[in-house]
């Protein structure tokens, strides 16, 4: 009786960093060979992909929302989940917000875990959160299993999961420094973001919320960096501003690694039309130049990867209050008129 369960055979498998025509065989869920593609393998199923399609290892996504317990309406673990095997992301790393308790402390992690369980259908790992209450119990938290801290350095749009301000933002660095640990990072300064008024226009979105919001808090991200050892990671960088701080940081040997997000590579602001709200998002799409630039980053390494910062919601907010939210590219949520409310 065969102990291969699959083959699956392509001529265009990425193995590596190459393409190669290959075969590959799966038993009990697990990759156990990679051959030619025309070699002999004895196995229940044996699939050939069209000359147009290609074999691709499973997605790691590690900046996702699930939003379960607490705000499952949105979306949890079942749907979640789902979705992600579908599209062929085999990992996502769920964040700290927007579930209810934020996944700050262990016993809140314990019941994500408890949530997340009986439902999940990919591999699902946990970040937890550097919040002001949070700050002198990381330890605790790492020990229990989450892969590192999330902070926000501007409001982050959900009462229970206060932002860090600059002091504290190197208060969470040492304590995360002392187990080696890492600290990511919703890098966007609050002393300069300006006011937004409302309208519908997104160039007086994008203007409200500047290059230099994204600068200085990375800036302060890589000083902390500096001046404790801590690993730390930039949270879906939008602005092209911040690369010639990165990259000198970098070569300096400062512990620092960088996301994008598809959003900031594919869409610009000078196409997005007044009113669609589905593009508002924090940090924000910005201009053409911008984003080429972004892509140039990628390629040559000194943004490191790319999450989809995945996290939906429902069309009314939270407390029944009657007023519809939009979801968004990068699924931010926003009120016509008000900030956006990062999700």
């Amino acid at each position: 009786m065969t102990e291969i369960d699959l083959v699956v055979r392509a001529q265009r498998t990425l193995i590596g960093d190459e393409w190669h025509s290959a075969a590959v065989a799966v038993r009990a869920g697990l990759i156990v060979s990679v051959a030619g593609f025309d070699a002999e393998i004895d196995a229940r199923d044996d699939v050939t992909l069209a000359d147009d399609e290609v074999l691709l290892p499973g997605v790691v996504d590690t900046h996702v929302h699930v939003n379960e317990p607490g705000r499952t309406e949105w979306e949890g673990f079942t749907s979640a989940t789902l979705a992600a095997a579908a599209g062929g992301t085999t990992t996502v790393i769920d964040m700290p917000l927007n579930s209810i308790p934020p996944t700050t402390t262990v016993e809140a992690l314990l019941l994500k875990r408890a949530a997340a369980t009986p439902q999940v259908s990919v591999d699902v790992g946990f970040w937890g959160g550097a919040i002001p209450s949070s700050l002198g119990h990381l330890r605790e938290l790492h020990d229990a299993g989450v892969f590192g801290f999330k902070c926000f350095l501007s409001p982050s749009g959900v009462d229970e999961f206060p932002h860090l301000t600059r002091p504290q933002l190197f208060e969470a660095a040492r304590e995360i420094a002392s187990f080696d640990g890492l600290l990511i990072v919703h890098a966007e300064d609050p002393g300069a973001l300006l006011p937004h008024g409302g309208g519908t226009h997104y160039d007086d979105f994008v203007a409200s919320r500047p290059d230099a919001a994204e600068t200085s808090a990375i800036d302060s991200v890589i000083e902390a960096s500096r001046a404790t050892g801590c690993r730390v990671h930039i949270l879906h960088l939008s602005s092209a501003a911040a690369l010639p701080s990165i990259r000198a940081a970098k070569r300096a040997g400062v512990r620092l690694t960088v996301e994008t997000c598809p959003h900031y590579l594919t869409f610009d602001a000078a196409s997005i039309p007044d009113g669609a709200t589905q593009y508002k998002c924090c940090p924000p799409v910005r201009d053409a130049a911008n984003r080429e630039a972004l892509w140039e980053a990628l390629v040559d390494g000194t943004i490191d990867l790319v999450a989809s910062d995945h996290s939906p919601a429902t069309v009314e907010p939270e407390g029944g209050r009657g007023r519809r939210l939009g979801a968004c590219v990068g699924r931010h949520l926003w009120r016509p008129g008000d900030a956006c409310r990062r999700r």
